[in-house]
């Protein structure tokens, strides 16, 4: 693997980053064979109700040139994608058969926290099962989302090995289009016995990325499609600690939302980058005899400094559709309605959350980092509350990064507004769950604590941050 060698020009809060316009193309970079194209497995509801299992397991399969394990649900990587509407009942059994604990977080859903629905507090025990229960909100947004584990301690593991899959919402208001594509991103690392790499005390510290990079748990798939498509292509960042740096070449591709919330206005994709679980919904249309999603590395600032070694991706196709024929069916976008523009709104309470992580220094000779990642000055713990915030109130969040890398922050269940960046006003509306922090930098935000009380979660994305104590509970009362 070769040296990170530059330092890229990172907008990192409005999610743009300066890249190369010239593309050439890489495909089968690093001499692996291509994998096919394939939708994961759909498991849709009916009449109102979806009632699924998702069995944990590891899973023997060819990656490339090499035959690997990994993690999966139901058999696959990644999992199913579970697809309903609002105001459907979702009843799902996880049937855990591995040799560790696990549970499950459907990230971004506006679901209770509680009891036996989206609450990261359940433990399921190596070898049990656990039914999920949770009611989609009759007023609940279409667009795309994911569901992974998130088991303090092990998230970045169970992530890492391949437990990820997309959430669908659908409505009446989602596009007609001639194809609806699911594109989940991961990476991941195996030794020479094709299991699982473990993290080195390096790769926990800046985030481990994986020396495979994955479209629907293939590398640089294949596919067709058709010349004059209108294709929607939901994009989930399902990477541990990997930003990605996307455009599309071969078609002009408009950004409809980020983390499953509408933008005002859709806006061009190019260059655009995503956070680790952050989604786009795209509208894609098909205008060249090949069309590609592209990827390019967004370098850590510090890595060459922290003697991080990644191997680096420029202009890489990460999934390629071959055009055959013309297409007979022209989407249309849809109607969306944004959710309300919070800077409107009266703040209740506004708080600072600071961020911080040890540097090289601090970690030399060190056993374990973990507790040195916080949030305020704290390591996670389970028998804390952190923040208590009052239900049906808005406040705005001043959030901190003292390190010399980027952060994703994300908050479970409400949606977070940006404001601005390093003082910089965000100027169009946006709502995301994971935001980008830069770099000893600072963002603002505003959320609308409503409907749901309960305790839940925010923390870093990079998800071995998460684990080694980046984390605080919330409970809105």
């Amino acid at each position: 693997m070769s040296q990170v060698f530059s330092r890229r020009n990172l907008l990192v809060g409005a999610g743009v980053v300066a890249v190369g316009t010239g593309v050439t193309y890489y495909l089968n970079q690093g001499g692996n064979k291509v994998g096919s194209f394939t939708q994961p497995e759909v498991l849709a509801s009916n009449n109102g109700v979806l009632e699924a299992t998702l069995e944990l397991a590891t899973v023997s399969k060819q990656l490339g040139n090499a035959k690997v394990n990994m993690l999966s649900y139901n058999g696959t990587v990644p999992g199913p994608t579970i697809k309903v509407r609002p105001g459907d009942k979702v009843k799902l059994k996880l049937t855990n058969n591995l040799n560790q604990d696990t549970n499950l977080h459907t990230h971004g859903l506006f679901v209770h926290p509680n009891a036996n629905s989206d609450n990261p507090f359940i433990h399921v025990m190596a070898g049990e099962s656990f039914d999920y229960e949770f009611d989609i909100p009759a007023d609940h947004a279409e667009g795309t989302h994911w569901y992974h584990p998130h088991l303090h301690g092990q998230v970045a593991n169970q992530v890492f090995g391949g437990l990820y899959g997309a959430i669908v919402v659908e409505d009446d208001n989602t596009p007609k289009v001639s194809e609806d594509r699911v594109l989940v991103i991961s990476d991941a690392s195996f030794d020479s016995s094709g299991n699982l790499a473990e993290a080195n005390m390096m790769g926990l510290m800046m985030g481990r990325e994986g020396d495979y990079v994955m479209v629907n748990g293939e590398i640089q798939p294949q596919g067709k499609t058709k010349k004059q498509a209108v294709e929607r292509w939901r994009i989930v960042n399902a990477c541990v600690a990997r930003y990605l740096a996307l455009q599309v070449v071969g078609g002009e591709a408009k950004l409809l939302g980020l983390d499953g919330h509408k933008l005002a206005e859709a806006e061009d994709l190019q260059n655009r980058v995503l956070a680790p679980g952050n989604r786009a919904d795209v509208l894609v249309t098909v205008n060249a005899d090949k069309v590609s999603l592209v990827y390019n590395t967004v370098a850590h600032p510090d890595a060459g400094m922290m003697g991080m070694s990644s191997k680096e991706y420029t202009d890489y196709p990460l999934v390629t559709f071959t055009a055959e024929g013309a297409a007979t069916v022209i989407a249309a976008e849809g109607k969306f309605q944004p959710l309300p523009d919070l800077r409107k709104s009266s703040v209740s309470t506004r708080r600072k959350f600071t961020l911080a992580m040890p540097n090289h220094a601090m970690v030399m000779g060190a056993a374990t980092m973990e507790g040195m990642f916080t949030i305020n000055g704290e390591a996670f713990s389970h028998d804390k509350v952190n923040t208590t915030v009052a239900n049906n109130t808005v406040e705005e969040w001043t959030i901190v990064n003292t390190s010399t890398m980027q952060h994703p922050f994300h908050l479970h269940i409400w949606p977070m507004q940006l404001v601005s960046v390093n003082g910089e006003e965000i100027s169009t509306l946006r709502h995301q769950d994971v935001v980008t922090v830069p770099a000893n930098g600072q963002i603002v935000i505003r959320v609308n604590f409503h409907t749901h009380t309960g305790k839940t979660l925010y923390h870093c994305h990079i998800l071995d941050h998460e684990d080694l104590g980046m984390m605080g509970v919330i409970e809105s009362v």
